[in-house]
C-alpha cells in the first residue's frame, strides 16, 4: 500500500505529464503483480463495490477523534473531500511498530470484496485498525478506495502508455487487451496481458478511436476530397459484438450493456460470424426502417439508462436502435488496419445483409466544398445532430484519441444568460476554492434556479470569483453559500429537455460557463419564459416530443 500511496501522491500533486508517465513506469517496475492487476482496474474504471456508507465513516472517524459533529462537518467543509478529512483529523501511528508495510493494495482490495456482505461489525473492526496502522498518505488512499471517489490526473490513456512502456508492447494492443469483462480479483498479470488469453475471449471489445474537436478553419484541413462527412449523433458510443455465435453489447466506458436494449435481439442472428461494429445507441422515434431516420433527444434514452427491467410502455415510447459508424472486424479478421474507405465498403455489406429497423448505418453526407457543408452543418439540431464527424479516407481504425485523422465539427451551442445565487467549494486542487455554481434565470420579480455549472472558468476567473463569494455571502446552509445575486454569466449547453424534477422545469445537457458577462446587470439576465422557449424550439427543430411525455 506505501508503494500505491507514493504513486498517488505523485500523480496527484505533479503537473507535468511526463512525471506521472515515469512514476507509472516505475511502480509496474516494482509492485507485485497482484498490484499491478488492480493498479490497472483503478484507472481503467474496475473498482470494488463500496462497502460502507459515508455516513458511518464518518461516525467511526468520530469516534475515534472525539470530535463533534459540528467541528467534523466544519472541516470537512473546508477540505472539500471526505477521504482527506478523515486522514486529516485520525492520529498518526505512535510509532513505526504499528506499520503493517507487507499489506498490500490487493490485501485491502481483496478484503473489501471478501467483506462486502459481512456484518457492520466486522468492517468497522477492519477499517479501523486499518487507519490506525496506517500513515496520512496511506489512510487517503485507502479512504478514496471505501468511497469510490477515486479521481487523481490520470486517464486511462496515460496508464496503458506507461504500462506498453514497462512490458515493452505497442500501447494500442495493451488497450486491447486490457479490455472487456476481467475480474482483477481472479486475473493475473500475465494472463490478462497474455496474447492467447486476449484471443480467446469472445467478448473483448477494441478500444474507441476518439476525435478531437476542430479548434480552427475547418479549411486547414486540406482538400474537402479526402475526407469523408456524416452526422455526430447524440447517444451513448458502443460495439456490437458476434463471435462464436454469443452476442455482446458494450459501452464506451466498457460496461457491458448486451441485456439492456432488447430491440438488438432482432437483428443479432443476422449478423455473421466475427464481427465488430462500432457505432452509437441511441434512441429512434420511429420502428420503420427510414431513410433518412430520425433519433430523438438524449434525454429519451435516459429515461432506459439504469433500468433493470423495461416495461412495453418504454420500450414503445423510447425504442432504442444502433447506427452503424466502422467495422472493426470482419469474418474473425481484425480489419482496423485497412483504410476507413474499404472498412466502410464492408460495413455497408455487412449493413445491406441484415433487415431490421433498429440497425442503421451512419449516412455519408455529400458535399462539393467546405463552405457547403458549414451550410449543412447549421441543420444539425434539425437532423437530431450535435454537428459533423470528419474522418480521412485512407485512416485507419487507432486506438484512443489521435489527432489529425478523425474530428468532430460540433455546432455552437445553446446559451442564456443567467445569475449565480448559490456557491460551493470544489474538489481536489479547488477544495478550497468556491467553483461550484448554482444560476437562475428571472421570473417576474423571483430567481428560478434551472443549473449548476463548475467549468469554464480560467483559474484566475475561479480566484476571483471565489474572493466575491466569501465577501457577500448571504447565507449559509451546509457546504452551500447564498451569494448576493450580483454576477452575470453567459451558460453554454448542448441540448434541453423537460423535467419533472427540476423546479425550473427543464434539465440541460453538458451545462458549463461560457463567459463571464462582466458587461451585464442582473435586470439583464434572460427569463424562465425564455428558457422554455428554448425548449419549445429545441424540440421543434429535432420534430420530437418533450422527453417528459416519453
Amino acid at each position: 500500500m506505501k508503494q500505491f500511496a507514493k504513486l498517488v501522491s505523485v500523480l496527484g500533486t505533479s503537473t507535468k505529464t511526463n512525471d506521472k508517465l515515469q512514476a507509472l513506469q516505475d511502480y509496474f517496475a516494482v509492485a507485485a503483480e497482484k498490484d499491478k492487476v488492480w493498479v490497472i482496474a483503478i484507472f481503467s474504471g474496475r473498482r470494488p463495490k463500496r462497502i460502507i456508507n459515508s455516513t458511518i465513516l464518518k461516525a467511526w472517524c468520530m469516534e475515534l477523534t472525539g470530535i463533534s459533529p459540528w467541528l467534523f462537518d466544519e472541516c470537512y467543509h473546508t477540505a472539500g473531500d471526505l477521504a482527506e478529512t478523515i486522514s486529516l483529523l485520525l492520529p498518526e501511528p505512535e510509532n513505526e511498530n504499528n506499520f503493517v508495510a507487507e499489506h498490500t493494495l490487493s490485501f485491502y482490495l481483496e478484503t473489501f470484496i471478501r467483506i462486502e456482505k459481512q456484518d457492520e461489525l466486522v468492517k468497522k473492526q477492519f477499517i479501523t485498525s486499518s487507519w490506525q496502522q496506517m500513515d496520512r498518505n496511506e489512510k487517503f488512499v485507502f479512504n478514496k478506495l471505501i468511497t469510490g471517489g477515486f479521481r487523481i490526473g490520470v486517464s486511462q490513456t496515460m496508464m496503458v502508455k506507461a504500462l506498453a512502456k514497462s512490458v515493452n508492447v505497442a500501447a494500442s494492443v495493451i488497450a486491447h487487451r486490457i479490455s472487456g469483462n476481467w475480474n482483477p480479483a481472479i486475473t493475473t498479470f500475465e494472463n490478462l496481458l497474455s496474447e492467447t488469453v486476449a484471443a480467446t475471449d469472445f467478448s473483448k471489445p477494441y478500444p474507441f478511436y476518439l476525435a478531437y474537436a476542430v479548434d480552427e478553419d475547418v479549411t486547414k484541413l486540406e482538400d474537402e476530397k479526402l475526407w469523408q462527412a456524416e452526422w455526430k449523433w447524440d447517444g451513448i458510443r458502443g460495439q456490437i459484438i458476434k463471435r462464436d455465435n454469443n452476442f455482446f453489447v458494450w459501452s464506451r466506458g466498457e460496461e457491458l450493456l448486451t441485456e439492456k436494449f432488447p430491440e438488438y435481439n432482432n437483428f443479432k442472428d443476422q449478423l455473421q460470424e466475427g464481427t465488430v461494429i462500432d457505432g452509437e445507441i441511441i434512441s429512434l422515434s420511429t420502428t420503420a426502417k427510414e431513410d433518412p431516420f430520425k433519433p430523438l433527444p438524449f434525454a429519451a434514452l435516459q429515461t432506459r439508462i439504469g433500468r433493470k427491467t423495461i416495461t412495453k410502455k418504454q420500450l414503445t415510447a423510447a425504442p432504442v436502435g444502433f447506427i452503424a459508424y466502422d467495422l472493426l472486424e470482419f469474418n474473425g479478421e481484425d480489419i482496423r488496419y485497412k483504410s476507413m474507405a474499404e472498412r466502410r465498403d464492408l460495413l455497408e455489406q455487412v449493413i445491406a445483409n441484415t433487415n431490421d429497423p433498429s440497425l442503421h448505418i451512419s449516412p455519408v453526407i455529400a458535399f462539393t466544398n467546405w463552405q457547403q457543408l458549414g451550410h449543412i452543418r447549421a441543420k444539425s439540431r434539425e437532423m437530431g445532430s450535435e454537428g459533423i464527424m470528419l474522418k480521412r479516407k485512407i485512416s485507419p481504425y487507432q486506438a484512443g484519441r489521435k489527432r489529425g485523422d478523425w474530428w468532430k465539427w460540433k455546432i455552437d451551442p445553446l446559451t442564456i444568460d443567467a445569475v449565480m445565487i448559490y456557491a460551493q467549494k470544489g474538489h481536489g486542487r479547488r477544495s478550497n476554492l468556491y467553483t461550484d455554481y448554482t444560476f437562475a434565470v428571472k421570473d417576474g420579480d423571483k430567481l428560478v434556479p434551472f443549473t449548476k455549472a463548475y467549468t469554464g472558468l480560467t483559474d484566475k476567473e475561479f480566484a476571483q470569483v471565489d474572493s466575491f463569494v466569501k465577501k457577500n455571502s448571504i447565507e449559509k446552509f451546509g457546504p452551500v453559500r447564498t451569494v448576493k445575486p450580483e454576477l452575470v454569466f453567459e451558460i453554454a449547453f448542448e441540448g434541453i429537455a423537460a423535467s419533472n424534477r427540476h423546479k425550473s422545469g427543464v434539465a440541460l445537457r453538458f451545462p458549463r460557463m461560457n463567459r463571464w458577462r462582466t458587461d451585464k446587470k442582473t435586470e439583464e439576465i434572460n427569463t424562465l419564459d425564455d428558457l422554455k422557449n428554448m425548449l419549445t424550439i429545441y424540440n421543434q427543430q429535432s420534430g420530437v416530443v418533450e422527453a417528459g411525455e416519453l
